[in-house]
Order: structure tokens, then sequence, then C-alpha cells
């Protein structure tokens, strides 16, 4: 049986479809929403690692995928490695970020490397999936994008070799069920480095859009993640972890995607032809704002 924590998050979905049907009857998923629907195969279990007693989660259990986030992510992995150590699991795969080989010390970066620390000392196996930023943070700009074809982000002079969620749930997947993965890091990264401009350039390519770059100021993105309902702190912490892609690291791809899977990791471009779907047109913003004020 393998568990996965985080599962309707950004990587944990892509996980369970890279594991299904293959592991149909022996996948369980956790999550805080009891409305949450998942693929058939997958056995849906509702409970909070931060609060819910983990043991009938964690029964039966060989191996867990872990993703916590926000602000509990040390106290959550200790929640759960404690639990797994009780219920006899053999192997925890974490998700975590590449700043925590890189001597970071933004606060999500700490809290990641208290993380991997909880679980080299519990005894039981482990690998730590360190990716960089996201290609899919890019999605966070479709309103913009729809709207006055501009986006506006911080942190201009960055470059990261940003990744594919899906390539990170293949190298997951692999972890989770094939042998010789334990007590391995990898950084999982993209092709090639990219600025905000530059992902930005390639989004018009590909939506035959004439899009502009504009730097903003990094107060705009905590506002902006805040009115979404996000905590402020925890909107300070993940512009903090943006703030890394101004270090040299982020932009050098490394081969671990490859070194896992057998195939290359996927470009930005591949990555947004696959979602075009998700930038709408101004025609469809303005439809769905002329549908809403007819109500």
């Amino acid at each position: 049986m393998i568990l996965i924590t985080g599962a309707t998050g950004t990587v944990g979905s892509e996980v369970i479809k890279a594991l299904l049907p293959a592991q149909a009857g022996h996948l369980r998923v956790l999550t805080r929403d009891p409305g949450a629907v998942f693929p058939d195969g997958a056995q849906k279990v509702v409970a909070d690692l931060g609060a819910s007693e983990l043991a009938p989660v964690l029964d039966g259990v060989h191996t867990v995928f872990s993703i916590t986030h926000g602000l509990n992510i040390a106290t959550h992995d200790h929640r759960l490695v404690a639990a797994a150590q009780r219920a006899g699991v053999e192997r925890i795969v974490k998700l975590s970020v590449r700043n925590v080989g890189h001597d970071g010390t933004d606060p999500i970066t700490t809290l990641h490397r208290a993380g991997e620390d909880a679980i080299r000392d519990s005894g039981i196996g482990w690998t730590f999936l360190r990716p960089t930023a996201f290609m899919s943070n890019a999605l966070n700009w479709a309103g913009m994008i729809a709207g006055d074809q501009v986006v506006y982000a911080p942190f201009a002079a960055g470059r990261a070799a940003v990744v594919d969620p899906a390539d990170i749930a293949a190298v997951a997947a692999v972890c989770l069920t094939q042998d010789g993965h334990n007590n391995r890091v990898y950084e999982l990264t993209g092709p090639e480095p990219l600025s905000p401009a530059d992902q930005v350039a390639l989004l018009g390519e590909v939506l035959w859009r004439d899009l502009r770059y504009v730097e903003a100021d990094p107060t705009g993105m905590v506002a902006q993640m805040v009115s979404y309902g996000m905590p402020e702190e925890q909107a300070q912490a993940v512009t903090e972890l943006f703030r890394s892609t101004m270090e040299p690291y982020n932009s050098e791809p490394t081969g671990d995607v490859t070194v896992v899977t057998g195939r290359p990791a996927r470009s930005f471009t591949e990555w947004a032809k696959a979602h075009r779907a998700e930038f709408p047109t101004p025609d469809a913003v303005q439809d769905a704002a002329a549908i809403e004020e007819s109500r």
C-alpha cells in the first residue's frame, strides 16, 4: 500500500495519475476535504496531518509520498514520521525544495530542512525530491494574460530551470514503486533556465498572443496571495521562496529527471502547449463576465 498526502495538490494529483491504474487497490490518498473526488482505484481517507489520529491512515502502508506545505511543514512531517515509525512504514519519499541543498534560509526552505532531518533520523528509508520552481506557477498569470496581455511579476533578474509538475510526479512514481532509490536526493529541474520574461515570451508564442512582461514589486505578489485567502505570514514566506530564483544555482539544470525516468525533462513550451486551454482568451473572459452580470 502506498499513501499519498497532499493528494489534491498540483503534484499530488499528478502522482495519482502516474500510479494508476497499475497501483489500483494499493493506493491510499489523504485529504482534509470530505468532498474531494479521486479516480477509481484510489482509496480516499479524510484526515488532517496536524490534528487527526494517523494510525488508521497508515495501517498496512509500506511507502509514503509526503507532501506538506505552508507554515506547518515541519510539524506535519514530524507527526507523520512518528506515526510511520509506529506503523512499520519502510520508506518515505518527501517532496522538498531545491534550496535545502544550497544553504537556503528562507522560512519554507528552513521548514523543509527540518522535515528532512526528522525523516533521516527516523530510521525509515527515505528519498528526497527537491524541485526548483514549477512551470505551473505561470497559471497565476492567466487573468492578466486574458486582460491587458501584460504579466506583472517580481524578480525580473531571476532565472530558474523551472520543472513540469508531471515530471516530478513521474520521478515520484518510480521512487515509490521501484528499488534503488533509498537514501537518495534528486534535484528536479526542467531543461533550461528561464526568466519571467522568457516564460512570458514562450507563452505568447504558444497562445498566439502579443504578451509583455513588466517587473512588479514583491509586495504586490504578497497582496495578491492574501487576496486569494492565504495568511499574510505564509504569503511573505512564499514570496521569499520565489526570491531564490535570483540565486545562481536555480538556473542550473540537472539531469535527475532523466536519471530516474529514462526520458528527458519536458520543456516549458511543451508544458504550455499541454495547458493552453487553461489560459482563457479575452473573449472568454468577457463572455463569462456578461453571463455573471445577467444572473
